[in-house]
Order: C-alpha cells, then sequence, then structure tokens
C-alpha cells in the first residue's frame, strides 16, 4: 500500500509583509488507489489553517474528540500529536506563527490550545470562509491559487493592537536551543514572569514551562527523522537530564513511546519533513524564527494582488 502513495508537497515562504505572522504557505497533493486512505500523526506544532478539495481528513488531537468531513480546519497551537486518516486530496495550509495568532484570531490561542475546528461552522472562523470558498476557484493553479492566499491576508481587516514587541521577544528566546529553564527565559527576554505568562497565553497557547519542554522534545524528535541512523539516544536533546526524562515527554506529547513511534510508517509527515527542511531550512513549525525561517529557494509571490 505504501508503495501506492503519492504526496506531492511544496512550501512558499509568505512575502516579506505577512512573513512575520506566517511560517509557510504549503500546497499538498495527495494520490491514493480509488477508495483508499492513509493515516498518520501530525507533532506538535503552531496553529494552522487547512483548505481541502475533494476528500476531506477525519483527525483527531491524541485523546480528544474527532472531527470529520470538514473541508475547512483550523487547528490551535498543540502539545499532541494530531492523528489523521485520509483519501486522496488537493490541500493548502497556513502555519501561523504567534504573532500570527494575535493578529488573526479573535481569542486568547490558551483557549483554543489542542483543539480541532471545523471552519465551515464555528462563529469564530467567519472570516476565513471566504478564502476557503474562492481558494480552488477555476481550473487547479498551484500559482493563481497561492496568489489568492497572499491577497486574502493583506486586506485582512485591521485587528486590535498587537503586543509585537513582547510576542516576537517571546518567542525569539524559545525557539534558542540555549534556553531550557523558565529561569532562562526571564533572564533573556528581560520582561516578568507574570507578563511572559500573559503574552504565552494570548498567543502561544501554552505555560512558558510548557513551551520549553515542547521545543527540547520537537529538537529531538526532528533530529530523529531526520536521520533515523542517530538512534534515539543521539537524537536526544542536551537539556534532558536522561533517557527516561525523553521518554516521559514523549508519551505526553505524542501519546506513544520513541519504540512505537519508529516502527510506524509516516508516509506523510515524512515527506513534509523533508521538503520542509530542504526549500525553507527548517523541518517543523516549532523552530521557526519570529520573523519567519528564511527559505532557500521559492517564495510566494510579493506582488500578488
Amino acid at each position: 500500500m505504501l508503495s501506492q502513495i503519492a504526496v506531492d508537497v511544496r512550501f512558499y515562504s509568505p512575502p516579506e509583509d505577512l512573513r512575520r505572522y506566517f511560517t509557510t504557505f504549503y500546497y499538498t497533493n495527495i494520490t491514493l488507489p480509488h477508495g483508499a486512505t492513509v493515516n498518520d500523526a501530525l507533532q506538535p506544532e503552531w496553529a494552522n489553517l487547512r483548505v481541502f478539495s475533494g476528500g476531506t481528513p477525519t483527525a483527531w488531537v491524541e485523546g480528544g474528540p474527532v472531527l470529520k468531513g470538514s473541508s475547512m480546519v483550523v487547528t490551535g497551537p498543540t502539545s499532541r500529536a494530531i492523528n489523521f486518516e485520509i483519501p486522496a486530496t488537493r490541500m493548502w495550509g497556513i502555519g501561523l506563527l504567534p504573532m500570527g495568532w494575535a493578529r488573526f484570531m479573535p481569542r486568547a490561542a490558551v483557549i483554543c490550545a489542542n483543539s480541532l475546528t471545523c471552519g465551515q461552522t464555528h462563529p469564530d472562523c467567519e472570516p476565513f470562509r471566504p478564502l476557503a470558498d474562492t481558494i480552488f476557484q477555476g481550473e487547479p493553479s498551484e500559482e493563481a491559487e497561492l496568489a489568492r492566499i497572499v491577497a486574502f491576508f493583506r486586506k485582512f481587516p485591521p485587528a486590535k493592537p498587537v503586543d509585537s514587541e513582547r510576542i516576537s521577544r517571546i518567542h525569539a528566546a524559545i525557539v534558542d536551543p540555549a534556553i531550557g529553564t523558565v529561569r532562562d527565559l526571564v533572564d533573556k527576554v528581560g520582561m516578568g514572569q507574570r507578563t511572559i505568562e500573559r503574552v504565552c497565553a494570548r498567543a502561544f497557547g501554552f505555560s512558558p514551562k510548557v513551551l520549553l519542554r515542547r521545543q527540547r522534545f520537537m529538537r529531538s524528535l526532528t533530529q530523529y527523522m531526520l536521520d533515523p541512523s542517530l538512534k534515539w539516544i543521539g537524537a536526544i536533546d542536551s537539556h534532558y537530564h536522561d533517557q527516561a526524562q525523553f521518554v516521559r515527554d514523549f508519551r505526553e506529547f505524542m501519546g506513544t513511546t520513541p519504540r512505537e513511534y519508529a516502527a510506524r510508517p509516516h508516509p506523510i509527515l515524512e515527506r513534509f519533513m523533508q521538503e520542509r527542511m530542504r526549500v525553507h531550512g527548517s523541518a517543523v513549525q516549532t523552530t521557526d524564527r519570529p520573523d519567519g525561517t528564511l527559505p532557500s529557494s521559492v517564495d510566494a509571490p510579493a506582488n500578488a494582488a
């Protein structure tokens, strides 16, 4: 079955004026035999808006309710795996950095953390429905569809003021591999811990402690996924005290053990990570810098109207 799965994926860096809001815009075309589906699991990530043409996913955050039949799926920032089963489909994904969440979403990120929402029915998603309704209009054209995404967010109505300086400073510190504790974070950004906690709840979705734990876990998991020859012991981040601590984090964030995870095929995620690393210089969203990680190849059109 795995030999019959074709995953065509491309990542586009947003133009400069939108770069601080988004990780990437990404296009996927999944080809499968008629009636077949494929299963995989997304790792913890920032928030995403995904729009589908064709088949729609059945998805659930580890331990949460199942969402199915939605052609626009909005996820809050996650600290757990998102399991999914999907048939053949075309999809555009839009990754929201914490600054993007604060700019475009009405609720605090902590309220929507570890959630999957049907964008077609949830009132908070109403502003995004015009994009979902028009992104695939006409003949399939990746270039035209990408231009519609860029134009849509450039015209998005102004939101209330965003605490951009604090969000950017906190984000930069969180993705710094040298920062391993909340005390390190406080010292780095020069803010009080309560202020940091408040900003994290609004834009990041989790407490500073959880965010830093998620970072060390994702650095470790990414190392392994990109180079399995390292084995788990060679991929574990230096901020872990021992392998047992890493295994506990793995169970909490992914709902399984490292051994069980490695034994399963990841036909979608492996393709995504390899391609994202190749063109974007960062294999996963959680390691992107607050100003967006500059790609090594293709950008979204800067003059899209």
